[in-house]
């Protein structure tokens, strides 16, 4: 079983969490930037809360993001409290925002530099 931080809540994020947790059995963790949406998520899947994306991602396998647009990812990952300053190496970012070809590539940058 795999520990998991799941970043965004959304019409796609709160099943893809539900599913890592149900059916794949994994540990996982959630951040929503509506809180009451986390604790509904946390409540329906028995899974943890966390109140920003780097306590989410802190010591976790995999990291998946799926919010609304670039500068939203931006936030949760390299953003202040961001994911990626608690990631160690090792662990792998999963993102499944459409997102654009420039916010990729930042975001691969930023993930080499920091050595995951």
């Amino acid at each position: 079983m795999a520990s998991v931080a799941f970043l965004g809540l959304g019409v796609m994020g709160y099943p893809m969490a539900g599913h890592l947790r149900n059916k794949g059995g994994h540990d996982v963790t959630v951040y929503n930037r509506t809180k009451a949406k986390a604790e509904q998520w946390v409540a329906q899947h028995r899974g943890k809360l966390a109140l920003t994306p780097a306590e989410a991602a802190e010591g976790k396998d995999f990291v998946f993001s799926c919010v609304g647009n670039d500068d939203d990812l931006r936030s949760v990952t390299t953003g202040a409290n961001g994911a990626f300053a608690a990631m160690t190496k090792g662990s792998v970012f999963i993102d499944n925002t459409t997102a654009s070809a420039e916010v990729a590539r930042e975001l691969d940058e930023a993930a080499r530099k920091a050595g995951f």
